[in-house]
């Protein structure tokens, strides 16, 4: 039997470090929020492998991926590409299913094609998450060209769903930031076996546009109505700005209250 090339993932190590994450997160995010039509809409097979593609506005995106796969998908084992060069540096990252690929040669495209093709095979309780963008952008830009290495796996793979997922980071009415997230429908990857190459990167692209567009309209709306908080983080200001916040609620006689708003409660 033929060696795997995938990361070799460990259970043990994964759920020590989302004991980490959580609360990693909670301190440097007000809440992270997924759109609430979409989550229940979009519930991919779960006995199919799922590919999950993203717009790429942030450092933290991966760390954002990892979480949510954990807390919406936690029977699917999570992998995503690297780049290989910082695999290197930090080869830990292999046991959260994190696998090097390099992309400006035709020997890292392939490899990347093959290890998908391996992760696909397995069938069942997996995700591959990953940003074709190829850059950071920023949330409202669209312009840049998605790479061909997603186009050309959905069009050489024979079943499984692919899933458009977009990001932003705004702030609203608290100190720390609120990520918001989209899912697109999922698209099952068999029934569009008449699709080349290119027709699959124009339906890709469009379909995570319109994910972008969906979530855009509802960060300017500043809203949290719409959308079910996977994590509420810690409120108020900072020490100093809640401090005397908490002077003058004694002073009023009023109870001091940590949150500015009414969102995410």
């Amino acid at each position: 039997m033929a060696e795997s090339n995938l990361p070799r993932t460990a259970d043990w190590f994964q759920s020590g470090f989302h004991r980490f994450l959580r609360p990693y997160l909670k301190r440097h995010f007000d809440a992270i929020a997924v759109e609430r039509r979409s989550l229940v809409q979009c519930v991919p097979d779960p006995e199919a492998p799922l590919i999950v593609y993203g717009n790429h506005p942030s450092w933290w995106d991966p760390l954002i991926a990892h979480f949510f796969n954990r807390t919406v998908f936690p029977n699917r084992q999570f992998y995503a590409p690297i780049d290989a060069e910082a695999l290197k540096q930090y080869r830990v990252f292999e046991k959260l299913g994190f696998f090097g690929v390099q992309l400006d040669s035709a020997s890292g495209a392939s490899s990347f094609l093959s290890r998908c093709n391996e992760i696909v095979d397995k069938g069942g309780a997996a995700s591959i998450w990953m940003t074709p963008e190829g850059r950071f952008s920023d949330a409202r830009d669209h312009s840049a060209t998605l790479m061909p290495g997603l186009a050309h796996l959905c069009a050489r793979i024979e079943f499984g769903n692919v899933m458009p997922v977009a990001l932003e980071y705004v702030f609203w009415d608290e100190r720390l930031p609120v990520c918001l997230i989209q899912l697109g429908n999922p698209i099952e990857i068999h029934r569009q076996s008449e699709l080349n190459k290119t027709q699959w990167n124009d339906l890709l692209t469009t379909r995570l546009r319109q994910c972008q567009r969906d979530l855009a309209v509802l960060a300017i709306a500043r809203s949290s109505g719409p959308f079910h908080n996977l994590m509420k983080g810690s409120p108020g200001a900072g020490l100093v700005y809640d401090t005397m916040r908490r002077i003058k609620s004694a002073v009023s006689g009023k109870s001091f209250r940590a949150q500015h708003g009414d969102q995410f409660e």
